[in-house]
């Protein structure tokens, strides 16, 4: 379904349009209208689902109507169960808030790193995104207020009470104006969701999205034997040999990404990093650059890959395996959509031999291996 049919606003489809967010995902497609009118939601969706535009959206269009909060009384609260989440879900709220005739200002809070900045930072925020512990310090410093909060986000709910969250959260939910909306997400329904859900949400719409399955039967796989030392040049060797022209490498750390699309493009091949480090800008220009063909290789995190969206995509490359299966199946199924055959390679170094045995057992299905001693990879 298309996202102008969902209610909302010029501004914010204007938006959607410029960065190529055509077809709503249905967990977007239920939630958006439902909380435009102001109704509770319990919404059970895994992880990639399309389940933060699903709330940024409307909450956005939302606030342009509602009164403003007072300085630092947030109108709309999201609590998040880390901060990779917390930096991530912000970003979205920023990408939409550009259009809008109303300022809003959203800021992300979370541990790890100085209060000070945080604390400064929070005048004039309108929608906070944060972890419950950092919060309740903001709190405690008055440095935040949630006394007029209108709008409530639990997201990944079953993620922060597996955490121990349990009892900030019920401190923070203490703290909050009997009237509000509440919007509860989570990947699984057990019962102490039930439980949030009877304390908090009233007469809630509840949406159910399952995790599309990944057509691996379109996917072709191939696995290469490989030293450590080689594993550049036969990742340059592939592209240049095979034709690479639009290929996604995922790597397992930031810096191994800046490292591996440093080495592309000293070797002549048109390539990006995108990940947390990277502003919000710079991955959204890296992003539509690869998207439109004006980038050849794209090199990316498993979080920052969460939002790469692209139907035809003919070739993704592990330069580094994923800690878990389920990850693995996430990062090959970005090729072979939309009936379109695709390849997916994993580039296998000695120490990875037994981990990569694990992932197809787990998969159900076994790779073609490839030796690439025989490669002359001299001047890749």
């Amino acid at each position: 379904m298309s996202f102008q049919s969902l209610g909302l606003s010029t501004h914010l489809l204007k938006t959607l349009s410029e960065h190529k967010f055509e077809e709503a995902y249905p967990i977007q497609t239920e939630a958006i209208p439902v909380i435009l009118k102001g109704k509770d939601i319990l919404g059970i969706a895994p992880t990639g689902s399309g389940k933060t535009a699903g709330f940024v959206l409307p909450i956005l269009q939302r606030l342009q109507i509602l009164p403003a909060a007072k300085n630092r009384h947030v109108s709309a609260l999201v609590l998040v169960p880390t901060r990779e989440l917390a930096i991530q879900v912000n970003e979205v709220f920023q990408l939409f808030t550009r259009d809008l005739p109303e300022r809003i200002k959203t800021l992300a809070v979370y541990g790890g790193v100085s209060i000070n900045p945080q604390m400064i930072k929070l005048q004039g925020t309108d929608i906070l995104v944060a972890t419950p512990g950092r919060l309740l310090e903001l709190i405690e410093a008055k440095a935040v207020h949630l006394s007029e909060v209108k709008i409530l986000v639990l997201d990944e709910a079953d993620k922060m009470l597996s955490m121990g969250f349990e009892e900030e959260m019920n401190r923070i939910f203490k703290l909050l104006p009997v009237k509000r909306q509440n919007l509860l997400f989570s990947a699984t329904l057990n019962e102490e969701i039930n439980n949030i859900n009877a304390i908090l949400l009233h007469d809630p719409a509840i949406i159910k999205v399952t995790a599309e399955e990944n057509n691996l039967d379109l996917i072709s796989q191939l696995g290469y034997f490989v030293t450590q030392e080689k594993k550049g040049p036969l990742l340059r060797y592939l592209i240049k040999q095979k034709g690479m022209q639009q290929v996604l490498i995922f790597t397992a750390s930031v810096f191994e990404a800046d490292k591996v699309a440093d080495k592309l493009r000293i070797n002549g091949i048109k390539a990006s990093a995108i990940h947390s480090k990277k502003s919000q800008g710079a991955r959204q220009e890296a992003l539509e650059k690869f998207k439109t063909g004006k980038l050849r290789a794209l090199v990316a995190t498993d979080l920052m890959a969460r939002g790469i969206d692209i139907k035809f995509l003919p070739h993704v490359i592990n330069y580094e395996l994923p800690r878990s299966p389920k990850d693995y199946i996430h990062r090959i199924g970005r090729t072979g959509r939309a009936e379109t055959p695709g390849e997916a390679i994993s580039l296998i170094c000695p120490e990875d031999q037994h981990h990569f045995k694990i992932i197809q057992k787990k998969m159900g299905k076994w790779v073609t291996m490839i030796d690439s001693d025989s490669f002359d990879l001299q001047g890749f």
